[in-house]
C-alpha cells in the first residue's frame, strides 16, 4: 500500500514539474509579401541586378564580336597579330567575368544591396515575432515556409552549453 501511495505521489510531482512547451508556426513569405518596405526593398533589388547584368552581357558580347572578327582574319594576321588578339578577347572575358564576381558573388555589391535593404525589415520581423513569444510564453517558432524551419527559440530550453561541456569543449 505504502508503495502505491508513493508510486502516486511520485507521479503527481512530476506531472506537475513538467512545464508544458509552446510551439507555433509563422508563414514568413506571407509576412514578408504584406510588407511593402519588403517588396519595394526586392523590386530595387530585381532592377539593379538587370542593369548589372546588362554590362556584363554587353562585354560578353564586345569579346564574341572581337571572337568573329579574330576567325574570320586569322588566316590573314601574322602570328604576333593573332597573339595580340586573343589577349585582347581573353582579356575581354575576363573583364566580364571579374565584373560578375564584382556584382554576383556572396561578398559582391548585390548581396550587399541586399543586406542594407533587406536585413533591417527581416530585424523588424524577427524582433516582432520575439516580442510576440515573450508575451505569450512560446517556446519555440517554426517557419512552415522555409526549409531551415526553426525562427526562435526561447534561451530556457537551449542546451548548447551542455552538450559543449559534455563534450568537454567548455566549463
Amino acid at each position: 500500500m505504502k508503495k502505491i501511495i508513493l508510486a502516486t505521489v511520485m507521479c503527481l510531482i512530476a506531472v506537475t514539474g513538467v512545464q508544458a512547451q509552446k510551439y507555433v508556426t509563422v508563414d514568413m513569405e506571407y509576412i514578408l509579401k504584406n510588407i511593402p518596405a519588403y517588396e519595394r526593398a526586392n523590386e530595387q533589388l530585381n532592377q539593379q541586378s538587370k542593369r548589372w547584368q546588362g554590362e556584363i552581357d554587353e562585354l560578353m558580347k564586345e569579346a564574341e564580336t572581337l571572337y568573329k572578327k579574330y576567325q574570320s582574319e586569322s588566316a590573314f594576321l601574322s602570328d604576333e597579330q593573332r597573339i595580340e588578339r586573343e589577349e585582347e578577347i581573353l582579356a575581354k572575358e575576363k573583364e566580364a567575368s571579374e565584373l560578375r564576381r564584382h556584382y554576383f558573388s556572396p561578398t559582391g555589391e548585390l548581396y550587399k544591396k541586399h543586406e542594407s535593404l533587406v536585413a533591417p525589415i527581416q530585424e523588424e520581423v524577427y524582433n516582432a515575432i520575439k516580442d510576440i513569444c515573450d508575451l505569450k510564453k512560446y517556446t519555440m517558432v517554426f517557419d512552415k515556409s522555409s526549409v531551415t524551419g526553426l525562427i526562435y527559440s526561447a534561451p530556457s530550453i537551449d542546451i548548447s552549453s551542455d552538450v559543449l561541456v559534455k563534450l568537454g569543449y567548455s566549463e
